[in-house]
């Protein structure tokens, strides 16, 4: 309703050659049918059309919209961008603190500065309670700590800032970078996301970034969820901080996942290629007598409990080699016997 009236009186003052500026928050908020109701006034120059948002877009505004607009980032206040802010609220008599006689510490501004992590809004706050608890109107060291207790830094729990946090753990402990992945945990952490969700991330980065190059992390990471779901928060953290550093400092291996993401891609561009007979399972006589199984060879009663020269796919797919260890950590040795089992497979064959 707000909007159409505000739409009709632009129209109003387009015919006086007026122009009107449309500035709506949070603009996320109108679904994407409300949305598209700016679209014509927006493209006939009805309003100039201003939306701001702290969600993403890109995610949450339709493309028709976002096609007529342009997208700026606004980014947080650096600390002595803020300190000039809370210079300008004490000073202010009229609607700041400036007609309260405050004794402020050298360094009380730029510790609230810092605290309000890069938001103006909460600097003021933080200065206002600052105000109210000193004691003749005393802001000194105790004080500034009663005053910051319980803030928290920027994380949305949903929204860009916990995406960007947990793939910025993701990608230091890719990194093999203990320290700065242990810094994204604790930041995590301290903004409140759940330990659980970081608990299920190191698991799969146990297997996307290390897999067999060190088996070991795996089995770690998942012993930290476990010990997580035991203790709780905070003990339980301290294993997830351990499975962090282990999987940061581990031999580094994409293998598994290249290895799964290309025999997946495989199996989805092909048809239902039948299983040899060799590998059929023959649990009747009708299976047996159709050569189920016949000519299986049971790898435990060859030598070194290998089948030389037994294939195990189907006869119209070939061969194809998926997974490809990398030369760090275990994946070494598997690479040598995987070579040494290939080469006696064609050994076998040619014979």
């Amino acid at each position: 309703k707000e909007i159409r009236a505000a739409v009709a009186t632009a129209a109003d003052h387009q015919l006086n050659g007026r122009q009107t500026v449309l500035f709506v928050d949070e603009v996320h908020r109108f679904n994407k049918s409300q949305q598209d109701a700016f679209l014509p006034h927006i493209e006939d120059g009805t309003v100039v059309f201003l939306g701001a948002t702290t969600e993403n877009p890109a995610f949450e505004l339709n493309n028709a919209l976002l096609s007529r607009v342009r997208t700026y980032v606004l980014k947080s206040l650096e600390p002595e961008d803020i300190v000039q802010l809370l210079r300008s609220a004490l000073s202010d008599r009229e609607h700041g603190l400036g007609a309260r006689e405050l004794d402020l510490i050298p360094v009380a501004l730029e510790r609230l500065a810092v605290a309000a992590d890069g938001d103006a809004r909460r600097a003021l706050s933080l200065l206002e309670l600052a105000a109210d608890l000193a004691i003749d109107g005393r802001v000194d060291e105790a004080v500034l700590a009663d005053a910051q207790k319980g803030s928290l830094r920027r994380f949305d729990k949903g929204g860009d800032a916990f995406y960007d946090q947990i793939s910025a753990l993701h990608k230091s402990v890719r990194g093999s970078d203990p320290d700065a992945s242990l810094y994204w945990l604790c930041r995590m952490l301290d903004g409140g996301c759940d330990p659980q969700y970081i608990a299920r991330r190191v698991v799969r980065i146990a297997s996307e970034d290390i897999g067999n190059a060190d088996p070991r992390a795996l089995e770690l990471s998942v012993a930290a969820w476990h010990s997580l779901e035991r203790l709780g928060s905070p003990e339980g953290e301290l294993a997830l901080a351990q499975a962090v550093i282990y999987c940061a400092a581990a031999a580094k291996s994409n293998a598994v996942y290249n290895a799964f993401k290309a025999a997946m891609a495989f199996v989805q561009g092909r048809g239902s290629d039948p299983v040899p007979d060799a590998l059929r399972n023959a649990p009747t006589a009708l299976a047996r007598e159709l050569g189920h199984g016949a000519t299986y060879r049971y790898a435990h009663d060859e030598p070194d409990a290998f089948a030389a020269g037994m294939s195990y796919f189907p006869e119209s797919t070939g061969e194809p080699r998926f997974y490809q260890p990398v030369d760090r950590g275990l994946e070494q040795r598997i690479a040598e016997k995987l070579d040494a089992l290939r080469a006696r497979n064609t050994a076998a064959r040619e014979s």
